[in-house]
């Protein structure tokens, strides 16, 4: 990140940026600025999503617009920016589809079907209000963070999928598994001039983040992936003047070119408003996708909002349910003219952040920059090519099901693996509620088999004690797991942060502590030390980690390390256990004895020894190092050895 952008190279570290009037009008240029980075990236996937979701392109955009100014005035969140986001497609298409949805070819009917679909928006936007005001925030520290990932990497399978074809200049209807069995037929007979802008546009998606890695210029970082896609991928769509119908032959095929191609928008802004079409509700299959728009987005929305708090370089903290109240606001607004759902979009939030902004005026001016553009210069919208923005799509989608997504989620233990692909599986297979059920299933499946009791799966077990005028020590029995977390986190914040006293949380006697709960205790741990106050975690020696990710989940049980024993004459009794300390160990133990070998009882000499019997317990890498220098030792030197598995209570004892 270059000087210039950086919170606290032109501002006092200890002043804290606030979203008021004050705010406004003294970090202007940072949040102008910032605005404006973002309204460039923001432009091209507002339409990306909207035409993805079957809602008219420029559905997204006023999804920005409403989103950006409303929630600025109504929430705290000083970083996160509103908007349409690609998590929400999968819902989004899935809505329209169940209302008569036909892909264009039949414009009435796909018309009725996204009113309906905006009805849908309106009632989850209502929804979404009540979560807030019941303080329903906390519900995102519930669902275990391995099947939420799970659940947006299969989103991100879907969105590929369903958006490869479009880039190369074909449809894609049907279910994800059928798509995909179709994939080399539709590449078989794909539109080359469309496929060729599809293609350059992937290229440079991939390409631009690697050049920005290897040359780490300040000005080459600002420049926008989408935007340099647009850059190109308009003058090809003119270079193959895709704004009129027209015939090509390529190898001997012909191939219809034409407007179909390009990114539909009236040139009027107001005529683009649409209403929703209540009818719909009165069915029960419109609350299924009420019920998905309003948890799945609440639960999109609250995680990308806790994310950008954690990244927030002056540690602000937003207020979820006021958040969340926004939001539903927002929604309840923009589904009423024709919008798309919104969240708070975390690759955005990002950008507003590596970009410099200081405030929550930075998401308004991005809304009111992608205001103006669609409102002055409508045209240029127009010579989008389709395929650019399903390359931008396919790009997204990649990103939330990426190979490292998966070497991340392993790298946290097997057993999130497990968790992690199950749900990626079992929404592909089903939907994202019942996929995201299964993944939670799964994880309560893995919490019994590791000895977790049942009684404890939603109710921690706490005791808490006084252990001096400002500490308090919270004593864990039973389990720790994202089932019971929320009490559990109530309590941490009531007794640490409300009541100002230092905690100790003591895990020792807990069965087991899961990868959700270890991560929230570090989270807590950054908001104590903001406060001014200390969050100390013990009791987890005694516990073995499922891998060394820091936020591994852990199990009580004997832990397995080795014991090295020497017999040797007691004149290399130093020598052996000077080597032995420098070689790891952290403790030996020596016995003086008496004996006699092999050699000597064969000699008839059964006169024993002074000798010395030395063990130690040690981790397996040392006793390893230990094994090759007694190798050495025994040419010159009479000594037994042996290695045997041992099982210890505490692995920090030795």
């Amino acid at each position: 990140m270059s000087n210039h952008n950086h919170p606290t190279s032109a501002l006092n570290k200890t002043e804290i940026p606030r979203g008021n009037a004050t705010g406004f009008i003294k970090y202007l240029k940072y949040d102008l600025v910032s605005g404006l980075l973002v309204f460039l990236i923001a432009l091209p996937l507002c339409l990306g999503i909207s035409l993805a979701s079957g809602y008219p392109a420029v559905a997204g955009v006023f999804t920005a617009i409403v989103g950006a100014v409303l929630t600025t005035v109504m929430s705290n969140a000083e970083l996160t920016i509103k908007g349409p986001a690609a998590g929400l497609i999968v819902i989004a298409v899935g809505a329209v589809t169940e209302f008569g949805y036909t892909g264009g070819q039949d414009a009435a009917a796909d018309f009725q079907a996204y009113r309906m679909a905006l009805a849908v928006g309106v009632a989850a936007g209502v929804l979404q209000i009540i979560f807030g005001l019941v303080r329903a925030g906390v519900l995102g520290d519930f669902f275990p963070t391995s099947a939420v990932h799970g659940m947006l990497a299969a989103i991100g399978v879907i969105i590929i999928l369903k958006q490869l074809p479009v880039a190369i200049g074909q449809g894609a209807k049907g279910e994800p598994l059928e798509i995909l069995r179709e994939m080399p037929e539709k590449f078989a007979h794909m539109n080359p001039e469309i496929a060729a802008i599809g293609f350059v546009s992937l290229l440079l998606l991939f390409g631009l983040p690697i050049l920005k890695a290897k040359f780490k210029n300040k000005v080459l970082n600002l420049v926008p992936g989408p935007m340099v896609v647009l850059l190109v991928a308009v003058p090809m769509g003119m270079y193959f003047d895709l704004s009129h119908e027209h015939t090509y032959s390529f190898v001997g095929h012909d191939f219809k070119l034409g407007e179909q191609f390009l990114v539909s928008v009236p040139g009027n802004l107001f005529k683009a408003i649409a209403h929703p079409d209540f009818s719909c509700l009165q069915t029960p299959a419109a609350w299924k996708w009420v019920i998905m728009f309003a948890l799945i987005g609440s639960l999109e929305s609250l995680l990308s909002t806790k994310a950008i708090d954690m990244l927030d370089p002056w540690k602000r903290k937003t207020n979820m349910n006021r958040d969340l109240v926004a939001v539903g606001i927002a929604n309840t607004v923009v589904a009423s003219i024709g919008g798309l759902p919104m969240i708070s979009e975390i690759v955005r939030s990002k950008a507003n952040i590596d970009n410099g902004a200081r405030t929550r005026f930075a998401d308004m001016w991005h809304g009111l920059f992608l205001l103006g553009f669609v409102a002055l210069l409508p045209a240029m919208i127009h010579r989008i090519p389709l395929s650019a923005l399903a390359a931008m799509l396919v790009y997204t989608g990649f990103r939330l099901a990426s190979p490292k997504e998966f070497m991340n989620v392993y790298k946290t233990g097997v057993e999130q693996l497990i968790i992690f692909t199950g749900t990626v599986i079992a929404v592909l297979a089903t939907d994202l509620l019942i996929g995201i059920g299964i993944g939670i299933a799964l994880k309560f499946a893995i919490h019994m088999a590791n000895g977790v009791p049942l009684r404890s799966l939603f109710w921690p077990y706490l005791d808490v004690s006084a252990a001096s005028d400002n500490t308090v020590v919270i004593t864990v029995r039973d389990s720790a797991v994202f089932s019971n977390w929320i009490p559990f986190k109530r309590q941490i914040e009531r007794l640490g942060l409300v009541q100002r006293n230092n905690l100790i949380v003591d895990l020792a006697g807990t069965k087991l502590v899961d990868h959700s709960v270890m991560e929230g205790l570090h989270a807590l741990g950054q908001e104590f030390e903001n406060a001014g106050l200390h969050l100390e975690i013990t009791g987890l020696d005694g516990h073995k980690p499922f891998s060394q990710h820091d936020f591994a989940a852990r199990k009580r049980s004997m832990t397995r390390l080795r014991r090295v024993t020497v017999v040797a004459n007691d004149t290399l009794q130093t020598d052996l256990t000077t080597k032995f300390v420098e070689l790891g160990a952290s403790g030996y133990t020596v016995i003086p004895c008496h004996g006699a070998g092999r050699s000597s009882l064969n000699n008839g000499n059964d006169a024993s020894n002074d000798q010395a019997r030395i063990e130690a317990v040690v981790p397996y890498e040392v006793a390893e190092s230990i094994m090759d220098y007694l190798r050495t030792v025994s040419r010159d030197h009479r000594v037994t050895a042996c290695l045997e598995t041992v099982e210890v209570l505490k692995r920090d004892g030795f």
